[in-house]
């Protein structure tokens, strides 16, 4: 990811690294192998995905910042899109690019998402695992940013404030969405620039990690963001129907270990 910035980007940026508590130091290696031009921030504690990005965010001094995850690369110098873009929609505060997978580059991930189910909490993502013939090539807005890459508007950013932090994993990026549309910030994507995403390479496509955190994420999302009505229509939904839907679903796979992560999950939900 480093080495693709430094060779494809031409816009002037600081690059920010945060290792979020990897068990070996590795800050000290990025340091020995790309010197003073990044600045690398250590710290010893995993705080998830949230915490590790405002880290980053406290450090950062540019007019516009590039949340981007460790595993995507940049293939062509096409960054400066996303400037120009916040420069000329002053009521955008976030813009995110085209994704496609890095294996099969062909191949979209992200085009923009539809809106959650607000007892579900569910959605689509648009234009997911469909090959790129440039159907989806014109701006739109769109109702959540994607984790893995999105560009911020820092004037934005000081109204609306960092990442919550409760979640660790998964689910923060749409609640950071919600706060953004709550202070009339539009969220916009722009196929001009493209990046190619190694999807789930830190929590593999569906490990114990990922089936606790999205189990227990849920319930925090309907929490944080539900009406009282919705909120226990969705608390009901999660507890009673998707989560023995998904245990059973593992049982008949054979994958009886699942059960425990879904369990853990509606507890921690629910008691945090």
């Amino acid at each position: 990811m480093i080495d693709s910035l430094m060779k494809f980007n031409s816009v002037p940026a600081e690059i920010i690294i945060v290792d979020n508590g990897s068990k070996t130091d590795e800050s000290l290696l990025l340091k020995e192998k790309y010197g003073d031009s990044i600045i690398v921030i250590r710290s010893e504690k995993n705080l998830g995905f949230a915490g590790g990005n405002n880290l980053g965010i406290k450090e950062a001094k540019g007019k516009f910042l590039l949340l981007l995850n460790n595993d995507t690369e940049i293939k062509s110098d096409s960054l400066g899109f996303l400037v120009s873009f916040l420069e000329s929609h002053p009521d955008a505060g976030i813009v995110c690019p085209k994704i496609k997978f890095f294996d099969t580059p062909d191949i979209i991930q992200f085009a923009g998402f539809t809106p959650l189910s607000p007892i579900t909490l569910r959605n689509s993502i648009i234009g997911f695992r469909e090959e790129d013939k440039g159907q989806y090539n014109t701006p739109h807005t769109t109702p959540y940013a994607h984790g893995a890459a999105m560009m911020v508007r820092r004037s934005a950013l000081n109204e609306v404030g960092t990442m919550c932090e409760d979640y660790f994993l998964y689910y923060e990026e749409l609640d950071w969405s919600l706060r953004f549309e709550d202070k009339n910030w539009l969220i916009w994507y722009d196929p001009e620039c493209t990046i190619y995403h190694k999807e789930s390479s830190t929590t593999g496509k569906d490990s114990h990690l990922r089936r606790y955190y999205l189990t227990k994420n849920r319930l925090i999302f309907a929490k944080r963001n539900l009406g009282l009505v919705s909120r226990w229509f969705s608390f009901a939904y999660q507890i009673f129907i998707s989560a023995p839907l998904r245990a059973l679903s593992y049982i008949l796979k054979g994958k009886r270990g699942y059960l425990k992560p879904i369990l853990r999950g509606l507890r921690d939900g629910i008691m945090q």
